[in-house]
């Protein structure tokens, strides 16, 4: 589940119109480092945040059964713009995007960051990795799952030119529609999951009142 959840926030097809306008008028080498920068700095942006996401709930107090609910929402809501193939303003704003065509070098704003490392994947990723526990193969793969959708970036961006060619607007919009219904589905599962552990820890907390 960890990939398909990475991969589908990040969502880099959807980047691809604005990656376009973005390097309109920068050379085919720019271009490459552009991309190749953008996917590395978003990929170390997802570890820090999947690292460091137990220290930042304890720093909060927030329990992980809140952030699910919060992260699944926020996914849902992206979901919803993505199926209706409308740009998220919980990826980026206009006034971002405006920017990031008048800037020299977009790679690391607001391409990585927040583009394709938003809000909803950074929630994605700390959640995944709250739910694997202390299991270091599920730790892991979450990790994994981040570098490859990095990788998986990078060859979207580069070859994005030639993805427009071929699909065209209409094509990108469909694999939209389509990651949008799965990621909405996996938002879902979030906020189960998160209603589930809350009611468990509400559970708990009134057995042992009971039993002092």
């Amino acid at each position: 589940m960890a990939f398909p959840a990475v991969f589908f926030v990040v969502d880099p097809f959807g980047v691809i119109p604005m990656y376009l306008a973005m390097t309109r008028d920068d050379p085919p080498g720019k271009k490459r480092s552009i991309a190749l920068r953008a996917s590395i700095a978003s990929t170390l942006f997802l570890i820090l945040f999947a690292l460091a996401g137990g220290l930042i709930f304890r720093l909060f107090g927030i329990t992980l059964a809140a952030f699910k609910i919060a992260g699944g929402i926020l996914l849902l809501l992206m979901s919803i713009d993505m199926i209706r193939a409308q740009p998220t303003r919980a990826r980026t704003s206009p006034e971002e995007e405006r920017e990031g065509i008048e800037k020299d070098d977009v790679a690391l704003i607001p391409l990585a960051i927040p583009m394709l490392a938003g809000p909803g994947s950074v929630s994605t990723v700390m959640v995944l990795m709250g739910q694997a526990g202390g299991a270091v193969l599920k730790l892991g793969a979450v990790i994994a799952s981040v570098v490859l959708t990095g990788a998986v970036s990078y060859v979207v961006l580069r070859g994005a030119e030639m993805a427009l060619k071929l699909l065209r607007q209409t094509g990108i919009n469909v694999i939209a529609r389509v990651m949008g219904l799965i990621l909405s589905a996996i938002a879902i599962q979030f906020i189960l999951n998160g209603l589930f552990d809350a009611y468990q820890q509400f559970f708990q907390a009134g057995a042992h009142v009971t039993q002092t």
